[in-house]
């Protein structure tokens, strides 16, 4: 199998369209992980993309016949960039089914090299449903965006630039995965030629697919897909790339938001591109593997694999870049409510920078305070911040992990209403487009009262809402079997620390 990927690899017809990328040595990066780090562009593409690669060597393989028929694919986004540049070069009209919560970046993008693009659904199974639909009725020809060997094998193309830009020792490469179309082609080549090098995949905690299937040793549909790095928000790992990754894929590592975002900072402060969510996870993946193994003075490469991202979005990263990097501890603290309380909190405090600060007034006797405060990475200094609080007789709770602190707590004032009484939260997910709020309360129904909502845009796929409900006695039961048919991801929220001392 890998002979014959490495032939398919070795004959694929991608530079038409796509170029080269350099391999850029990331110093201040290496200099911390005490390791010689290297970052392969693909942000460089002309599509800002590595997906340029599989869409054109896929379509150079195709007769006059299919391309005449015009070609077709479901994508949020990179694939249909590189399809749509594709076809252009080839003269072939192409037509694009997105999700409507697809950022109107990569919408644009797509158009301006001359696609058609049609708007449906609210996820990629239902654009995917309709641009099937669409190869019957009208006989386009479908490019699908990981799962096919001509795919693979331009994809593949990037590990033969690697080997071949970095020919010294090499200890792993770091992958990012989503229906695995790149991870196959990488290692079906690497481990060809470089047997020795790892190849390493990374996932969002929330978009395993790979991982899942590996550890049941078949293919699994995940029930949700978190979509923060919607790049490789991915369900289901692809079969053709799946027979591949069980046998040549060394490991999977998972990473969560923060580490993400973290990772997008890393990749600015040594290159100043600006990396999607789904580009920086390789490289979280791989601070990950040094911190958990403690390698030294080997060489590590990892794939930014693209840069597609709305500019409103870079404001949610960076609130959560300084938790990724373990920088930053979130706390909620007691405090005597009365004068010079906060100064005296921050003497035990001493010379940490206070980021954060969200206090209102309860009662006489004590305060509860939402506070930042910088630590030094690695988890001891935020221990010893706790510790340190605590003997000085100050109740504390580490938020800095708790999702609904960091996503909703930190942006409301505070406070708890004597009238709310009975009042059940929930965190909800739901597509992010113009009008998407208002539909979101219509769905909600007029059955019960709202006493809390908080909704703020990041400049996201999925809009964050957070609702406090009055729910009378007796009819609790119903409302998860209600919120069940609604089809939005939710969470239960009432028990959470941080709700209860801050808002409930």
């Amino acid at each position: 199998m890998l002979e014959r990927y490495v032939k398919k690899i070795l004959q694929a017809r991608v530079y038409d369209a796509a170029r080269e990328t350099p391999l850029s040595e990331a110093r201040f990066l290496s200099k911390r992980l005490k390791n010689s780090i290297w970052i392969k562009r693909e942000d460089l593409q002309p599509v800002f993309s590595f997906k340029v690669r599989g869409a054109y060597n896929c379509m150079a393989q195709l007769s006059e016949e299919q391309k005449a028929c015009g070609v077709i694919t479901a994508s949020a986004g990179n694939h249909a960039q590189g399809l749509a540049l594709s076809a252009r070069q080839m003269g072939v009209k192409a037509t694009i089914v997105m999700p409507r919560i697809t950022p109107d970046i990569k919408v644009q993008a797509v158009k301006a090299r001359g696609a058609k693009v049609v708007l449906k659904g609210d996820a990629f199974n239902e654009a995917l449903e309709y641009a099937l639909q669409l190869v019957e009725e009208k006989g386009y020809t479908y490019i699908p965006p990981y799962d096919h060997p001509d795919v693979i094998a331009g994809q593949g193309t990037l590990a033969m630039e690697v080997l071949r830009q970095h020919a010294g020792p090499l200890h792993a490469i770091f992958v990012p995965v989503g229906g695995g179309g790149l991870i196959a082609g990488v290692a079906a080549y690497v481990k060809y030629l470089r047997p020795e090098v790892k190849v390493i995949g990374v996932e969002p905690e929330d978009a395993a697919c790979l991982k899942a299937a590996l550890e049941k040793d078949r293919r699994v549909v995940l029930e949700q897909v978190g979509l923060f790095a919607e790049g490789v928000a991915v369900a289901q790992i692809g079969k053709e790339p799946f027979k591949i990754c069980r046998e040549y894929v060394d490991d999977v590592i998972t990473v969560n938001t923060d580490e993400i975002c973290a990772a997008v900072k890393d990749i600015f402060e040594d290159t100043r591109a600006v990396s999607e969510p789904s580009g920086a996870v390789s490289l979280a993946g791989l601070k990950k593997y040094v911190e958990q193994t403690g390698i030294e003075d080997e060489h590590l490469v990892c794939i930014n694999s693209g840069a597609n991202t709305n500019f409103d979005r870079l404001q949610h990263i960076a609130e959560r870049t300084e938790l990724g990097e373990k920088r930053e501890a979130i706390l909620a603290v007691t405090i005597p409510e009365q004068p010079g309380s906060f100064k005296q909190f921050c003497r035990v405090v001493g010379k940490r920078m206070v980021t954060e600060f969200c206090y209102r007034y309860a009662d006489t006797e004590h305060a509860q305070i939402y506070v930042g405060v910088s630590v030094k990475p690695g988890g001891e200094d935020r221990l010893e911040l706790v510790q340190a609080l605590q003997s000085a007789g100050y109740p504390v709770i580490d938020l800095t992990d708790n999702e609904l602190a960091k996503l909703h707590i930190r942006h409301l004032g505070g406070g708890r209403s004597p009238n709310a009484g009975d009042e059940a939260v929930y965190r909800f997910e739901f597509p992010e487009r113009p009008g998407a709020l208002m539909n979101f309360l219509r769905h909600l129904g007029q059955d019960w009262n709202i006493s809390l909502f908080h909704y703020r845009n990041h400049g996201s796929a999925y809009g964050r809402v957070l609702v406090a409900l009055q729910i009378p006695e007796g009819e609790s039961g119903n409302i998860n079997e209600y919120f069940d048919r609604i089809g939005y991801r939710y969470w239960a929220e009432s028990d959470n620390p941080a709700y209860q001392l801050f808002l409930g």
